[in-house]
């Protein structure tokens, strides 16, 4: 049994992930950013399976100092995931500008993920057979305009969050490349059109039930045909094509160059 950790774990996709996991004896932490709909879902959760074995944490991703003291937090009650499932994300038609002075959904959908994979890395490198995954979609972008992340020459929220799924697909393919070696699997994947506040708010439809795309997380997560699926895109737990650029290793590494300096950190691996 592992300990996973899934982010934005209280709606959605996240949450059917967290309490699947948990029905099948795995240990799950789950996140969000508002910590009574956090108790929520803890409740929810054991109150289907009263054996669940689930903790909580709770950390607002438009700010990395509350990913910092997440991070500590984890530490600090002996928490050590296995498996890091990076699913919080949103979708925003106005450029919001954020406390530190970046855009909003860059800094949700990507940013903190990074941020957050990065300060666990540690962690989860000393664990068995240890995976991130991490969430993107068929509606990533065909380009990255690394003078406009924030959004600052010309912004569209469905630009902005097509280039917040390209980045985790870049992010996914230089953490292979870097730590393939280490034991660490890590994939990406697009959960398929599901009936998410994300869809119905960007495109106005329904889709598939949370079950679909959650069967989807859960193979990336724990299936073990997903060994031979490293630094792979899925759909429909298959490897796929991403967007053309993102096999591109000079954009990869340019896109971990200025995401490690507006975190703060080495550009080194862990």
């Amino acid at each position: 049994m592992k300990t996973i950790l899934v982010t934005g774990a209280t709606d959605g996709i996240g949450k059917q992930v967290a309490s699947q996991s948990a029905g099948l004896g795995h240990m799950v932490i789950v996140h969000g950013r508002n910590a009574k709909r956090v108790h929520e879902t803890m409740t929810e959760i054991k109150s289907k399976n009263p054996k669940a074995r689930v903790e909580s944490v709770v950390a607002d991703f438009e700010d990395l100092h509350n990913v910092d003291r997440m991070v500590g937090e984890l530490e600090s009650r002996g928490l050590k995931p296995d498996v890091l499932l990076n699913n919080a994300g949103l979708i925003n038609f106005d450029r919001e500008l954020l406390a530190n002075g970046l855009e909003k959904t860059f800094m949700v959908n990507y940013l903190s993920s990074f941020y957050l994979t990065r300060k666990l890395l540690p962690v989860l490198l000393k664990s068995n057979h240890p995976r991130i995954v991490n969430i993107s979609s068929m509606a990533q972008s065909g380009s990255i305009d690394f003078n406009n992340l924030n959004g600052n020459k010309r912004f569209d929220g469905y630009e902005a969050y097509a280039l917040s799924k390209l980045c985790n697909v870049l992010f996914t393919y230089k953490l292979h490349r870097l730590y393939q070696h280490s034991g660490l699997l890590a994939v990406c994947l697009h959960p398929g059109g599901i009936n998410t506040k994300i869809l119905r708010k960007g495109w106005g439809i329904g889709g598939a039930s949370v079950e679909v795309g959650a069967e989807r997380e859960l193979f990336a997560a724990f299936s073990d045909e997903v060994l031979n699926f490293s630094g792979m895109y899925l759909v429909n737990n298959m490897p796929a094509k991403s967007a053309a650029i993102s096999y591109d290793e000079h954009v990869q590494d340019r896109l971990w160059q200025i995401s490690s300096d507006l975190c703060g950190l080495s550009v080194k691996p862990e």
